[in-house]
């Protein structure tokens, strides 16, 4: 359906940042996508009449990206990546078992609208494959019944904290309010932003993948500082320094020839021997 009332009045909003009105496309997209949960073709209409674009303006820009939609989503978008390396740490087991419990083909939503599971391709987090996003915040290093229970307690409206969880810090309570965010409205209404971890609208109390590890100690020196004796960041040391007033490549006082380090044999072969030379007159 094509937005409300009260969404145009926001959508003028954003078009009024820009200095030509079709430069709000995608921020209004979002905004589409937020209240209806997909780019439906009526949302395609009117977002081409606010903007003074052509339908199939407006369409291809909605079919060419990934996160515009054109059929509805679930309140939890989940999708695990299917890019080699999380390949190669099962995240195809993950994503098949995930659409056999939920009775749905990948990119499809369950019965209940509750979640909606796709594969995509990278998420930017290699290191803590396999990976799996939900509403945007990953959830890394998950075995495939890891997955499973962040899927149960999904379906239970229940939100687990994200993998890196910083204080405060909980995934998108719903893709409603996820899109409404990404169209740089702030902070979504009460009515998108709703459905909260658990009975008392906080997150559960364990997370669900790998735990930060804490950052390993670096050692800063100011500059000019000398380096140090030992240890890493140490200057390798000459083992045959040179002694000071003896000319470079000869045999310092004092110093056994066998103390000297070997050369390495010159390309252009031995030196040749020093013949007197012929005096004139003297045959060559």
């Amino acid at each position: 359906m094509p937005l409300s009332d009260q969404t145009l009045t926001r959508a003028e909003e954003l078009i009024a940042r820009y200095p030509q009105p079709r430069s709000a496309l995608l921020p209004i997209l979002f905004l589409l996508q937020a209240e209806d949960g997909y780019v439906s073709p009526a949302g395609v209409a009117q977002v081409a009449q606010l903007l003074g674009l052509t339908k199939a303006e407006v369409g291809a820009v909605a079919t060419f990206y990934t996160m515009f939609r054109r059929r509805p989503v679930g309140k939890y978008l989940v999708s695990v990546c299917k890019t080699l390396p999380c390949q190669l740490r099962g995240s195809r087991e993950i994503s098949a078992a995930m659409a056999e419990r939920l009775e749905v083909p990948l990119g499809g939503t369950d019965e209940s609208g509750m979640v909606t599971v796709e594969e995509v391709e990278c998420l930017a987090a290699c290191d803590g494959a396999p990976v799996v996003q939900v509403n945007t915040e990953n959830y890394e290093r998950l075995s495939t019944d890891e997955a499973m229970e962040l899927l149960e307690a999904l379906l239970r409206d229940e939100v687990p904290p994200p993998t890196f969880a910083a204080d405060g810090s909980v995934t998108e309570p719903t893709t409603a309010g996820l899109h409404w965010r990404l169209a740089g409205l702030g902070d979504p209404p009460a009515g998108l932003g709703a459905g909260a971890a658990d009975g008392d609208g906080q997150p559960a109390e364990r997370s669900v993948g790998r735990e930060p590890s804490p950052p390993e100690p670096t050692e800063q020196r100011e500059a000019g500082e000398p380096q140090p004796e030992e240890g890493a960041g140490a200057a390798a040391r000459d083992p045959h320094p040179p002694v000071d007033g003896a000319p470079i490549g000869r045999v310092a006082d004092g110093e056994a020839e066998g103390d000297r380090p070997p050369t390495a044999p010159s390309d252009e072969g031995p030196a040749p021997e020093d013949k007197p030379r012929p005096q004139a007159g003297e045959g060559r």
